[in-house]
């Protein structure tokens, strides 16, 4: 049996309640989802800034409703949840992928690096590129509540602007996953980094992933677009979109939408209801 995992959860307090005032760091045995519970404390009024961890989830969720299961240890996932206001909310979910994908390697290893390089999958997702194929290392799942709360609630809003109350759930493998089914086995980033475990990652992504948040309130996607751009694995790839067009992917504009090349032109792609995978490339995960 596996020692107890030693959360960093006094440590993720310190670096983020200056930012962020009335923030708490809550860790359960288990849960179905936490992005659920927090939206469920939102509806019941409860819309405190708090990052709500569990050490196995028995119902996580993906995009598009997938199901994403954890063992504890195998995985970390977690759900931040604070009030936002932000002019445009275009882009967020890439805005995320970007803070987590620097948080875990900040510097991208060179071609002839052995490291799998931790890439980013236009909308929510998070790959690994290397010797052994592309495969999925961890997904975004952002929601936000249905009410609009005073702006008062958040701390850097415009006068001008309601905040809503957004919860931003990421999962990320972090042992090797089972791959029962699947051409290739999920990523996992013990790839990278073999000393790595869940707590270390969530001390190495929590506060910064904070600070983008707060940055993305105050100046939207745009100043992320070209760092998005440093780690997008469809760049100048064919795709196939879920309406069974295909193109030519040219990365994301200013507002976070994919720019697919098609038969009928370009095509700027925002619908969460199309997801987008490299031609000819098999699943290998919850997407």
């Amino acid at each position: 049996m596996s020692a107890p995992t030693r959360w960093p959860a006094e440590s993720i307090w310190e670096a983020v309640a200056p930012l962020l005032p009335g923030f708490s760091v809550e860790i359960l045995p288990t849960i179905d989802s936490t992005n659920s519970e927090l939206m469920r404390r939102a509806r019941a009024g409860r819309c405190e800034p708090i990052l709500l961890l569990a050490e196995q989830q028995t119902a996580g969720r993906g995009r598009l409703g997938r199901v994403w299961h954890s063992m504890p240890g195998d995985s970390l996932m977690f759900s931040l949840g604070l009030p936002l206001a932000p002019q445009d909310w275009s882009g967020l979910s890439l805005a995320v992928g970007v803070s987590v994908a620097e948080s875990l390697q900040p510097v991208l290893p060179s071609a002839a690096s052995t490291v799998p390089r931790i890439g980013l999958k236009w909308p929510n997702d998070l790959w690994l590129g290397g010797a052994g194929g592309e495969r999925k290392l961890g997904g975004i799942l952002v929601e936000t509540a249905s009410f609009v709360a005073p702006c008062a609630a958040s701390a850097t809003c415009a006068p001008t602007a309601a905040a809503r109350y957004v919860v931003v759930g990421v999962g990320l493998n972090i042992r090797p996953q089972d791959s029962a089914g699947k051409s290739l086995p999920p990523g996992c980033l013990q790839e990278v980094d073999s000393a790595t475990d869940a707590a270390s990652a969530l001390l190495r992504v929590a506060a910064p992933l904070v600070g983008m948040l707060q940055s993305f309130e105050s100046y939207g996607f745009a100043p992320m677009q070209a760092r998005f751009g440093l780690r997008d694995v469809l760049q100048n790839r064919s795709v196939t979109l879920s309406d069974g067009q295909t193109g030519m992917a040219h990365g994301v504009g200013e507002d976070g939408a994919l720019l697919v090349m098609t038969a009928h032109g370009m095509q700027a792609i925002t619908s969460s209801e199309i997801s987008v995978r490299p031609a000819g490339a098999a699943s290998t995960g919850p997407s």
